[in-house]
């Protein structure tokens, strides 16, 4: 069995996306033990022709013999991922248009596509409204990860099929170490000018944190959840920033790769995260999490599991106070509760995949 994902990359410098990838390829390898698990998304290498030009996806469709046409129709299953929250029109049309053309292509190529567990919406144009109808009428199975994003598909009129939930509670747990005490993660996407909250604000508040959490006696350690590299939303920058601004004997944290940012939610008493897989890769290691939410892809997903310690960063009047209270909170049985109700949302995804074949 050979499965193909579709944006979700191992090797992806935003750990968050290698989450989503290699979930995706253990929920795949739930359903087929054994499969084989390739990866196309934007930069992957080894992939016939790069994905991310619509214009080269047209000659592709309509050119006979195409390179990139021919290597999607080598696969059993295409597992289409999103990168987790992109089936949307947030991040613009192009975006969108784009994903859903190669999912598209796939499916010319004769090989079935199944929307894996992710967020559904919202899509704020016709245009954008008119693609997602098509590309949820043609997958041959879509997957939410939350209630709210079943209900927005069968808006749209294509009721979802299965309503799981993330795909990295499909990942095996590290052994948790509790050698750090407040890992907090804070996010370049939203340190830098950008379309969800005021930048400035979300300065001052994860400072205010630090503050917080180090004037109350815990020992807080600085997280990026980002490979350093040239993107615009590189978390390693704002890490260092804040380090300097707070100064003192703060750690700054720096992973490499999925594992090394695992170990590390898994060696902390709680974690505080502004990127939601930051947040997510904790609570499935077990590890009590307080996200700093700035999209409406973190309460739906995270109240499914029953995890309703979530403060949004667009709407809370006191954010610091609010994450300051629920890091004071015993977190332990709800996380002990989430993990089992996770593992019963991915049983339905994998009998889904399974009945493709």
């Amino acid at each position: 069995m050979h499965v193909l994902v579709l944006y979700a990359d191992d090797q992806s410098s935003n750990l968050g996306v290698r989450a989503l990838a290699r979930g995706a390829a253990a929920l795949a390898d739930r359903a087929f033990p054994g499969c084989d698990v390739s990866y196309a998304s934007y930069g992957t290498r080894g992939i016939p022709v790069p994905v991310g030009s619509n214009r080269r996806l047209v000659r592709a469709r309509v050119a006979p013999g195409d390179p990139l046409r021919s290597w999607l129709g080598t696969f059993d299953l295409v597992l289409d991922m999103r990168a987790g929250d992109s089936f949307a029109d947030i991040y613009g049309a192009r975006r969108l248009v784009n994903q859903s053309m190669l999912a598209s292509l796939a499916r010319s190529a004769g090989t079935p596509v199944v929307m894996g567990p992710q967020t559904i919406g919202p899509f704020t144009t016709r245009r954008g409204r008119a693609v997602a109808r098509w590309s949820l009428r043609k997958a041959r199975v879509v997957m939410a990860r939350d209630r709210v994003s079943a209900d927005y598909a069968a808006s749209l009129g294509r009721p979802v099929d299965v309503r799981s939930t993330d795909v990295v509670f499909a990942l095996p747990r590290p052994a948790r170490t509790s050698t750090r005490d407040v890992v907090l993660n804070v996010s370049g996407l939203l340190w830098q000018p950008n379309p969800h909250v005021e930048a400035a604000s979300y300065r001052r508040t994860v400072r205010a944190v630090c503050d917080g959490l180090r004037d109350a006696g815990r020992t807080v350690s600085l997280m990026a959840h980002v490979i350093e590299s040239p993107v615009a939303d590189n978390d390693v920058p704002a890490v260092r920033e804040l380090a300097a601004l707070v100064g003192g004997d703060v750690e700054v944290v720096l992973p490499q790769d999925l594992d090394e940012v695992r170990e590390v939610t898994a060696s902390a008493a709680v974690v505080v995260g502004s990127r939601m897989h930051a947040c997510l890769n904790a609570l499935s290691t077990g590890t009590p999490a307080v996200p700093m939410a700035y999209s409406r892809k973190f309460d739906p997903l995270l109240r499914d599991l029953g995890w309703e310690h979530t403060v949004d960063l667009r709407a809370a009047s006191t954010p610091v106070e609010d994450v300051l209270a629920l890091v004071k909170t015993d977190l332990t049985s709800d996380v002990a509760a989430l993990l089992d109700t996770a593992e019963g949302l991915l049983a339905p995804a994998v009998a889904a995949l399974r009945s493709v074949r």
